[in-house]
Parts: C-alpha cells; sequence; structure tokens
C-alpha cells in the first residue's frame, strides 16, 4: 500500500472559544469584589475606556445611559442566542463595520439598565459591617515590649508568638523554636513559660490540658480540686462521668460540680476573643423587595464603576489616514478590546438577574413563608426555565449573593436535595431547620435523641433514617444528645 501526502477539503462545525466568549464566562464566575477589581484593571490597562462619574452625568459629555441601538439588559430580543455570545463557527469571527460599532458603543453605560436598577427607599445596607480588631499576634506582641527581656529573649518571644494557631496554641516543639532561632531548648522554654502568662493566659501552650492548668495556675487554683480533675481526669469530665471522678478523688458529689461549675469559667481557646482578619462585607449583587403582592429583582450596581469608550479615541479611530497603520491597528484592538468588556458586563448583568428572577419564581413560598417552606431545586431546572446551560447557572450562583425579605443569602443555597414525604417532597435544608427547631426547645436535663428526632418528623409525614438525622446534625454542628445532656 502506498504511501502519499495530500490535501483534503472538509466540512464541519465547532464551537471555539473565542477570547470574547472566554472574557464572558470568566466575568460571570467572578465575585462581587473580584468583578469590581477586573473592571478597575481594565480601566487601568485600556485608555479607551472610561468611568462615567456622577458628576459627568448632568455636564455637556455624552449620556452614558445605554444607547437605543442596543437591546436593554433586562429585555433582551433574544435570549438563547445572549447565553452562548461570542462563539464562532469554524474559528471565523463575523466582520464588523467599525464606524457604526464605535457609534453604536461611544455611550453604553456597560452595567444593568434602568428596569431592575431602580432605587427603593427601604433598600437595605449591607448586611456584615467590616471592623478591624486587634490580632493575638499584635496584642502579645505589645506585651513583649513592655518587658524587659534581652535581645536575644525578645528574638525568640517574637518567634513563638509568630508559631501560634488562631486559637493561642503553639503549633511547633520547643525543639523546633530553638533550632530555628540558633539558642538552647532551655531558654525556649523558659521564655514559652513567661509568655503563657501573657494575657489572655493559656496562649503559647501546646495542648488544652496545659491551657486551663495555666488558667487555674493564673487565679492561684493550682492546688485545687479543678487542677486534679484537668490534670487526671479530663476524659471523665468529657463524657460527664462526675461520679467516677468523685469516687477517685474521694470528694463528694457536691464538690465535683463546684469544681466542674469552675472549670467552666475558663477559656479553652485564648486566641478566639482576637479576630485574625478584617470581617468580610457581605454586599449583596441582587436585592428582592416585596412590592404589593409581587417580589421585584434589582441588580445592585452601587460602587461598580459604569464604563463607557472615550469619545477622543473613537473619534481619532475614523481620522487615523492609512499612512498610520500602526496607530490605526492599535487603537482598533483597544476598541475591539474594550466593546467586548462592555458587552460581557452586559451579558454578566443580564444573566444574573434572568436566574435569579428564576430562583424566586421557584422559591415563591420561601419567601412568603421562610425557610421551612423551601423547596427541593435543582440546576436544570433554573437552567430549562430560562433557556441557558447548567453550567452558565452554576457559574452564576457561585460567591453570588441576594438580599430577601428572610435575609441574605448565597445564591447556591436554594438549590438543595428532596426528601420524599406523604404530602410532596420537601427539601433538605427545610428538615435541617426543623431538626434544629426542635433540638433547640429541648429540656438540657434530658435532650432529645436522633430516634426521637425520627419519630417526631414521621408524626409530621417526614419519614427519614436515623443516620440522615445524625448526618444533618453533625453538618449543623450540634453534638450528639449525650453531650448535650446537662450533667447538673
Amino acid at each position: 500500500m502506498g504511501l502519499e501526502t495530500k490535501l483534503v477539503q472538509k466540512m464541519g462545525q465547532s464551537l471555539l472559544m473565542t477570547p470574547q466568549l472566554q472574557q464572558a464566562i470568566k466575568l460571570l464566575q467572578l465575585g462581587r469584589l473580584e468583578y469590581k477589581d477586573a473592571i478597575e484593571r481594565e480601566l487601568l490597562e485600556n485608555p479607551v475606556l472610561e468611568e462615567v462619574r456622577d458628576e459627568l452625568l448632568g455636564s455637556g459629555l455624552p449620556s452614558a445611559e445605554p444607547s437605543p441601538h442596543e437591546p436593554s439588559i433586562l429585555s433582551p430580543a433574544g435570549s438563547h442566542e445572549a447565553d452562548e455570545a461570542g462563539a464562532s463557527v469554524n474559528g471565523t469571527e463575523p466582520k464588523a463595520d467599525w464606524d457604526d460599532y464605535v457609534d453604536a458603543f461611544t455611550d453604553y453605560r456597560g452595567s444593568a439598565s434602568n428596569k431592575g436598577s431602580g432605587d427603593f427607599e427601604d433598600r437595605q445596607p449591607p448586611e456584615v459591617v467590616s471592623v478591624v480588631n486587634e490580632s493575638l499576634e499584635q496584642h502579645l506582641l505589645e506585651q513583649v515590649r513592655l518587658h524587659d527581656f534581652s535581645e536575644q529573649d525578645r528574638y525568640i518571644a517574637q518567634y513563638l508568638i509568630g508559631s501560634l494557631n488562631d486559637d493561642g496554641y503553639l503549633v511547633c516543639s520547643h525543639e523546633e523554636v530553638a533550632t530555628a532561632c540558633g539558642v538552647d531548648l532551655e531558654d525556649v522554654a523558659l521564655m514559652a513559660d513567661t509568655i503563657r502568662f501573657f494575657d489572655p493566659p493559656g496562649v503559647c501552650t501546646r495542648s488544652l490540658q496545659e491551657c486551663l492548668l495555666t488558667q487555674l495556675e493564673a487565679k492561684g487554683f493550682a492546688d485545687r480540686l479543678e487542677a486534679r480533675i484537668i490534670s487526671s481526669h479530663l476524659d471523665k469530665l468529657e463524657k460527664k462521668r462526675l461520679d467516677a471522678i468523685a469516687k477517685a478523688e474521694n470528694v463528694s458529689i457536691d464538690d465535683v460540680v463546684k469544681a466542674v461549675i469552675s472549670i467552666r469559667t475558663l477559656e479553652p481557646k485564648p486566641g478566639r476573643p482576637f479576630a485574625g482578619e478584617t470581617t468580610r462585607y457581605i454586599v449583596p449583587d441582587v436585592y428582592v423587595q416585596k412590592v404589593g403582592n409581587d417580589y421585584i429583582v434589582t441588580m445592585n450596581d452601587e460602587g461598580i464603576p459604569r464604563l463607557r469608550m472615550n469619545p477622543l479615541y473613537t473619534t481619532m479611530i475614523k481620522e487615523v489616514d492609512s499612512s498610520e497603520a500602526f496607530n490605526k491597528a492599535y487603537l482598533t484592538e483597544r476598541v475591539r478590546a474594550a466593546s467586548w468588556l462592555i458587552k460581557s458586563i452586559q451579558q454578566r448583568q443580564h444573566t444574573i438577574f434572568r436566574v435569579t428572577e428564576s430562583i424566586m419564581k421557584f422559591q415563591r413560598d420561601f419567601l412568603d413563608h421562610g425557610i421551612s417552606r423551601l423547596k427541593p431545586l435543582v440546576l436544570k431546572e433554573v437552567a430549562d426555565d430560562i433557556g441557558m446551560h447548567e453550567s452558565t447557572v452554576s457559574r452564576v450562583t457561585s460567591e453570588k449573593y441576594v438580599h430577601t425579605p428572610r435575609g441574605v443569602f448565597e445564591l447556591k443555597f436554594f438549590f438543595t436535595s428532596g426528601i420524599k414525604t406523604a404530602t410532596g417532597d420537601i427539601s433538605s435544608s427545610s428538615v435541617k431547620e426543623r431538626i434544629k427547631a426542635l433540638i433547640a426547645a429541648e429540656s438540657t436535663k434530658n435532650p432529645i435523641s436522633d430516634q426521637q428526632i425520627v419519630e417526631v418528623l414521621k408524626a409530621e409525614k417526614i419519614d427519614i433514617a436515623r443516620r440522615t438525622v445524625a448526618k444533618y446534625r453533625e453538618t449543623l454542628g450540634i453534638p450528639s444528645s449525650s453531650q448535650r445532656k446537662a450533667a447538673f
């Protein structure tokens, strides 16, 4: 069989990831802060783009509102095509008349149109206020500065403090510190023993037992029953076997109860009162507010730069003659990049609005009655409702938050699995909320067991296994009934 080289032409269709589509997908999956940073970065890198500031809106400069040549963000002319905007067939991009293209985008605002972005007098502020607290490290280093330590001891102290975790425990051995600092082991042990009595007492220890004993010693309780319980019976205390402790220490139950009450005043995590990081802002991307009997979805554009093309550059691209091919090519490329970004922003806002609107339509009972009426929902249901792909809905719901009359939630919160009941499917989140309510109403003397919860839910037509209740309880961070039971 002979081998030969020849050219063969074939026709076919393929979906390629154009730069425009890649940019649109990247912007879509960004959270609010990352999205804002990406826009500001593009503003710095592309001279064709400029931010429309409030003081310019009433001036003689061109308006920043969407051009009548463009479809409204929340009232698109075509929905499905826009979902995968930027895709090209066989790698061929459509040709454009740049003069018309520039005219169309010169005054584009680049964010949601008036519909879906109106202001309401009762709009809520961000749910979490940013507060900068003194860190544990700063608090301890300030105390080091107040002591008359030698230069070597100060260096050891700084290294030890830098090796503490958020709870205040030392995460490395004294030997490792001695090796890293090039000092004797005795010097490290002496400095660690000094720091553990700093405020808060118990820091720079390596175990819960050492931490609690340090706090008792600082109170002058080193020789009392509390210290003996922590030293020898911490496992019994965890299991609330007070009778075993009383027998081992040859004391009465009342004495043990008093000692346990005293132990409960100690702090097992001395670093807990100190915030290691600045509290994160949670600013909703979307607002859902009740107006009459309807729920209105509006985009939150506050703090997001509004973009348009600079009229100076868009005029220059028309005036540059053919002799300045390099300049014209550069301007053309910058204009193309700016228009792609503006289209991507438009598509992002449009998509988030439509996905949120669809979710709220499915979860109307949640808006009316609360989490107990949250319905099971999967990505496919929303994707089919709005004519988009599931992956697009998944990107939209990641790190996007919505402010509702029931509180602020991540959009992913509304997608939950379902549990079949005699009256229909119920959301797993609703079952978790019911379990949480049952445990909150229990008696600490006789806490409700997982099996009892199963029986209560079964009476309410919710048939789930005991292991499922245990799994939901653990997800909520609630200990077992034996651990919740009060010893006295």
